[in-house]
């Protein structure tokens, strides 16, 4: 079976990955949104072991750009890079993966089902032909592929020594934005993101950020479900960081049945999530 391709004299090949020193002599595609190659995007990527925080930041911070009308690419990876493409699918936006592999392989091979979904309305793409097996030194090549494709690069969570400080570098080499949301000095997972930021990345505090720098506007955000007043109340507490709930309990002076119903309530609502035992705002769906 024959795997679609576009060669580098091809109309449809990305203008924006042609500015690479070495762009790909051919791509190989799976899916069939070829056009958003062409279409304004921004890359989020970060930690394969990344945490819940990042995830979290990841997956809205990418359905915000998806709903903006921007595509998000990402490399398929498990941690930030999975998150960032579910939540460009949350949104009904577009997005495209890009592997260090052949186009007929799923890796990591837990995110098969993902890959199918990415593209049912997205793209996967490869300068590997079929059949060729991930390798060790493929991936730094790839980064250049996933820089290449935007305009601008996120940097959510990144060790001192990750492959999303090479996709950062890809980027700035190609004179295009570089974004890094700030951590916490002592976290390991925040000393990527941080050292960016000391070399002059832009921080990233929302998706307006991006936007602006972009010159896209944001679109009007849909109404946020409404909510009880004890979870309004909680969602008030929320924005001082992410906290417990015996915190909560504490902080609020409600009942802990109050405080655990009102806080399903925000889960369900999409206003708040529950990782490592603590409780976060989220960006209202």
């Amino acid at each position: 079976m024959t795997v679609p391709s576009i060669a580098r004299r091809d109309h449809a090949y990305p203008p924006l990955l042609a500015e690479l020193h070495d762009p790909p002599a051919r791509l190989f595609l799976r899916g069939s949104a070829i056009h958003l190659l062409r279409a304004p995007a921004v890359a989020v990527v970060g930690a394969r072991s990344c945490s819940a925080y990042g995830a979290q930041v990841a997956r809205s911070l990418a359905r915000e750009l998806a709903g903006a009308g921007l595509v998000v690419v990402s490399g398929l990876a498990r941690g930030i890079d999975g998150e960032a493409h579910r939540g460009a699918l949350e949104a009904e936006g577009a997005t495209i993966g890009v592997l260090g592999c052949g186009i007929d392989r799923d890796y990591p091979a837990a995110h098969a089902e993902l890959a199918r979904r990415i593209t049912e309305t997205g793209l996967i793409v490869s300068e590997y032909p079929p059949a060729t097996e991930p390798a060790p030194w493929r991936f730094p090549a790839r980064n250049r592929l996933i820089a290449g494709l935007a305009l601008a690069t996120v940097v959510v969570e990144a060790r001192e020594r990750s492959g999303a400080l090479i996709t950062a570098d890809f980027a700035l080499e190609l004179g295009r934005d570089v974004f890094a949301v700030p951590g916490e000095i002592t976290a390991a997972l925040s000393a990527g993101t941080n050292h960016l930021l000391r070399q002059g990345a832009a921080p990233l505090l929302s998706v307006d950020d991006v936007l602006l720098a972009l010159g896209v506007e944001r679109q009007e955000p849909r109404k946020s479900q409404a909510v009880s007043p004890a979870a309004a109340r909680l969602l008030d507490l929320l924005a001082d960081g992410a906290q417990g709930a015996d915190d909560l309990v504490v902080r609020s002076g409600r009942k802990t049945g109050e405080v655990s119903a009102a806080l399903v309530e925000l889960e369900l609502a999409g206003l708040a999530a529950h990782a490592d035992g603590v409780y976060r705002a989220l960006a209202a769906p």
